[in-house]
C-alpha cells in the first residue's frame, strides 16, 4: 500500500481520474527494464522514479565521462568515470528512495538478453545501435514484453511501443519492429552520435515521451503506439505518425516464424 508519505508525494497523479490510487499502486507494483542510462535513457529514468515506478533495471555496461553531460543529466561532473548503473542510481536514490534500482552494469547480447527481459513488466529501449534494438526487439516478442522503443539523430526522434505478441481490434498480430525496418543498415551507413554530434534537448524530448508511454502502459491508459510511430523534427518543432501494420514476411510472427536461436545465428 502507498505509505502516507508517497500519497503527498505523488499527489498531484492520485487526483487525477485517470490515474488515481489504483494507477500509482500500479506504478508502484511495476518493474521496468531501461537499456542505456545515457541521452534517452537519462530522462526515462528520472520521469519515471519521480513517478514512483516501483523497481528500475538499468543495463548499461558504460562509464561516465565528459561528453556525456551534455545530455545525460542523470549523471553530473562529480561522478566523471563512474559507472553508469552506479551513477544514475545514486541520482535516483536522491530523487526517490521509495524506488528500488537493480543495476547490471553489463551489455545486453543474445546469452542475457532473455533472462533480462524476463524478469521485468516492460522494456524501454534507449540504445544507440540497431545491433542493440534488434536484439531488444526480439527478446521481447519471445519474453512477451511491451518494448517502448526510441531513437535520436542531430535534430529529430522517433517512438514508437510493440506489442508483436498481442493481437489488435481485428483479431490480427500487432507489427514487430522488423515489420517496421525490414532490413537492418549495414555497419557504417549512418553516423555515430560520436560522429555527427546530436542537440541534447532533443534526447530530453524524445526520453520524456518514452516514460509518458511508460506510465501509460502500465496504467492502462489513453491510446499507445502500437502500430505508429511519432517522428519529431526539432527544427521546426514538428511531429508527424506514421502507421505501419504486420508484415507476413516478418520472422517473428510472420508466415514463416523463427526461433530465438535462428535469429541470433543470423546476427
Amino acid at each position: 500500500m502507498l505509505s502516507a508519505a508517497e500519497l503527498e508525494r505523488y499527489a498531484r497523479h492520485i487526483v487525477m481520474q485517470d490515474i488515481g490510487g489504483a494507477g500509482q499502486q500500479k506504478l508502484k507494483n511495476a518493474r521496468v527494464l531501461v537499456i542505456g542510462a545515457g541521452g534517452l535513457g537519462a530522462p526515462v529514468l528520472q520521469y519515471l522514479a519521480a513517478a514512483g515506478v516501483g523497481t528500475l533495471g538499468i543495463v548499461d555496461d558504460d562509464t561516465v565521462s565528459l561528453s556525456n553531460l551534455q545530455r545525460q543529466v542523470i549523471h553530473d561532473t562529480d561522478r566523471l568515470g563512474e559507472p553508469k548503473v552506479a551513477s544514475a542510481a545514486e541520482a535516483i536514490a536522491r530523487l526517490n528512495p521509495n524506488v528500488k534500482v537493480e543495476p547490471y552494469p553489463t551489455r545486453i547480447a543474445g546469452h542475457n538478453a532473455l533472462a533480462l527481459i524476463s524478469g521485468h513488466d516492460l522494456v524501454v529501449d534507449g540504445s544507440d545501435n540497431f545491433d542493440t534494438r534488434y536484439l531488444v526487439s526480439d527478446a521481447c516478442f519471445f519474453a512477451r514484453k511491451p518494448l517502448v522503443t526510441a531513437a535520436v539523430g542531430q535534430f529529430d526522434g522517433s517512438i514508437t511501443t510493440l506489442r508483436p505478441f498481442d493481437t489488435n481490434t481485428d483479431g490480427d498480430p500487432n507489427p514487430t519492429y522488423r515489420c517496421l525496418f525490414p532490413q537492418k543498415p549495414r555497419d557504417g551507413l549512418l553516423p555515430t552520435c560520436a560522429q555527427a554530434g546530436v542537440l541534447g534537448a532533443l534526447t530530453g524530448i524524445i526520453g520524456a515521451m518514452q516514460a509518458m508511454e511508460v506510465i501509460k502502459e502500465l496504467t492502462g491508459i489513453g491510446e499507445g503506439l502500437v502500430g505508429r510511430m511519432i517522428m519529431f523534427d526539432a527544427r521546426s518543432f514538428r511531429m508527424e505518425t506514421i502507421r505501419y501494420k504486420r508484415s507476413a514476411k516478418n520472422p517473428l510472427n510472420g508466415n514463416d516464424p523463427k526461433s530465438w536461436a535462428e535469429l541470433l545465428e543470423e546476427t
